[in-house]
């Protein structure tokens, strides 16, 4: 079960009686890349801290998911990500038994950061009952294809709206989209230059044991709201380039029903679906 932790960009599942929060992309330490093209702005870990900590309390969760994108500097760590992210992990690491993270395409030298007690999971991602967690930049493990729900992050989705005078308001959503798992598993195999003898289905079993059977992609907003994000209703949706736009394989894989996707805000308000937002920009 996946449960939408209104008002803040995070969710919940529970399996076996377990809870587990999943957050995205904090990018502790974007501050010192804005810094050194002129613009200064004040540490935002306390404050990622601070909403960490509130989710945690009203949750009680046993667990908690980071799914990717710790922090901002892709192959190293600056002097403040070795400051803030320990601490970070260090303020939490009493009130949830287990503190598990995938890594994403930013996390590049994260391990000696961490702390001893949290766990380092393999980028492909993890199952959780029905689920698939894995942060999006990269191919899932071939095994989270027998979910029905695959979620990731990577993306940082907004919605892009336009007044009658020509400002531009943005706002972070959450995106519940049908992925077409036969699709997904067609252009794994691909990826992986497996020749499609028998049909997809039994193909994939065959090589991986598993059938595949996504049915939803669920994209979660960024934990850290001072980032900009990808604009789910800009873009071509033209045939040839409707892929274009969005990032990370799955995106691009064509499975991903893109114009048909619903977006919500992190109040839970639904907007509508992607095609209908178009018309807003």
């Amino acid at each position: 079960m996946i449960k939408l932790l209104t008002p803040y960009p995070a969710l919940l599942t529970t399996e076996n009686n377990e809870k587990m929060v999943v957050v995205a992309d904090l990018h502790i330490g974007w501050e010192v890349s804005l810094a050194e093209e002129g613009v200064h702005v004040p540490s935002q870990t306390a404050k990622l801290q601070r909403k960490l900590s509130e989710i945690i309390k009203k949750v009680k969760p046993q667990k908690i998911l980071f799914l990717g994108d710790i922090k901002h500097t892709i192959a190293k760590a600056e002097v403040e990500e070795w400051r803030d992210v320990p601490q970070l992990f260090e303020s939490i690491a009493e009130d949830v038994d287990e503190i598990m993270v995938i890594p994403g395409n930013h996390d590049g030298n994260l391990e000696p950061l961490l702390p001893e007690n949290v766990k380092i999971l393999p980028i492909t991602g993890i199952k959780v009952g029905d689920t698939g967690f894995f942060h999006g930049h990269t191919w899932p493990s071939p095994e989270l294809l027998a979910c029905k729900n695959l979620v990731i992050g990577h993306l940082h989705p907004v919605v892009v709206f336009r007044d009658p005078l020509g400002f531009r308001i943005t706002t972070q959503v959450w995106i519940e989209a049908k992925c077409d798992g036969l699709e997904l598993a067609r252009a794994l195999l691909r990826r992986l230059r497996i020749k499609i003898e028998k049909g997809i289905a039994k193909t994939f079993k065959e090589k991986f044991g598993a059938i595949p059977r996504v049915d939803k992609l669920f994209i979660m907003p960024a934990f850290n709201d001072f980032l900009g994000g990808q604009p789910m209703n800009m873009g071509s949706v033209c045939k040839e380039e409707k892929y274009r736009d969005f990032i990370g394989p799955i995106m691009r894989s064509g499975a991903v029903n893109v114009r048909e996707a619903e977006a919500y805000m992190l109040d839970g308000t639904y907007l509508g679906r992607i095609d209908q937002l178009r018309m807003l920009t």
